[in-house]
């Protein structure tokens, strides 16, 4: 079988979900008792997101890249990153990399053109939602993406760092992100939600909204597991 490598600690949360979840959902997919091999490099969240802050996104480039390497000589089949801002660089991390690698958004997309779905709202750390990347990807398909204002930007923003990307989740704070994201959806006239940060599932999921609600991280760990069995 294949060896799964995972681009973790961005943040922490979400990577003991994707280790646990690909673990749980590979064992019970092979109906016996085995176990995938699974290495993850674990890479330095803040330092992460000071190439972001500044915008040197050609160093974010060369730090997930060697990260990316070391997988590859671990012996990972392929690669994934745990969590959906890294995927700004995406492209030029897959053109350096020696192994395939398994892109969140374009496995979003493709779960979003299965629902026939036109526009959604994209939320996420506010680098994702300010950026082009999953509107690139997803113009592809002919579906449109749309986010929130930017004050309600900075607040979903604000939820996740410090709080979600540490495991915090305070109630006050679920309640404010459903409004603002039932809010938008309403208002927009929108036909489904992307939960476009590993670590949103912590307050929100399908059933708090009344649209279909694309999940990121599980997308991402169903197509991982896939590829590990393909």
């Amino acid at each position: 079988m294949k060896k799964i490598g995972i681009v973790g600690g961005i943040g922490p949360e979400s990577t003991l979900m994707y280790y646990r979840d690909i673990v749980a959902h590979a064992h019970a997919r092979s109906g016996d008792d085995q176990y995938p091999e699974v290495v993850i490099e674990s890479v330095n969240m803040t330092k992460m997101l000071s190439y972001f802050l500044t915008g040197d996104f050609d160093s974010l480039a060369d730090y997930l890249s060697a990260a990316i390497d070391t997988l590859a000589r671990s012996g990972a089949s392929f690669a994934a990153l745990a969590s959906n801002t890294p995927h700004l660089v995406f492209d030029t991390l897959q053109k350096r990399s020696a192994i395939p690698l398994i892109s969140i958004v374009e496995k979003t997309a493709d779960r979003a053109k299965e629902l026939s779905l036109k526009h959604v709202l994209l939320t996420g750390t506010g680098f994702t939602m300010k950026a082009s990347f999953f509107a690139d990807v997803f113009a592809r398909y002919g579906i449109g993406i749309v986010t929130p204002s930017p004050s309600e930007i900075e607040e979903i923003h604000n939820i996740i760092f410090p709080e979600l990307e540490n495991g915090i989740v305070r109630p006050e704070k679920r309640e404010r992100f459903l409004e603002i994201t039932r809010g938008q959806i309403a208002s927009q006239n929108l036909d489904g939600i992307i939960l476009g940060c590993t670590e949103l599932p912590l307050i929100a999921g399908v059933d708090d909204f009344a649209v279909p609600v694309l999940d990121t991280a599980q997308i991402h760990i169903d197509s991982i597991v896939n590829e590990y069995f393909s």
